[in-house]
């Protein structure tokens, strides 16, 4: 079983890895800049791509900042939902769910 101080750690560090992504993907938008039709048609093609990743970022920095707040509320481990323990299985899967097994959309 999982300590609290071990799941807070863990979601620290996956929380910095996306923001170092984040922060990568906005350097290269910076970096497309070509004037030449087809290597624009390239570019835009992978800043599709890298929005995506950026969107992606984004949404679960946000659920780890909000994991991140119920540990220091003394709510993380509890469904937001029905307010039983969620499961270390899905805690292991999932860190940052605020919601059981059962109560998961």
């Amino acid at each position: 079983m999982t300590t609290l101080d071990a799941r807070k750690a863990q979601l620290e560090a996956r929380r910095a890895e996306l923001v170092a992504r984040m922060r990568e993907v906005e350097a290269e938008f910076a970096t497309h800049v070509s004037k030449d039709w087809e290597e624009s048609a390239i570019e835009q093609e992978a800043d599709e791509v890298l929005e995506g990743m950026g969107h992606a970022a984004r949404d679960e920095v946000a659920k780890i900042d909000a994991a991140l707040g119920r540990i220091a509320e003394g709510e993380y481990g509890f469904c937001m939902k029905c307010g039983a323990e969620i499961g270390s299985e899905r805690l292991d899967a999932v860190p940052y769910t605020p919601f059981c097994r059962n109560c998961a959309p």
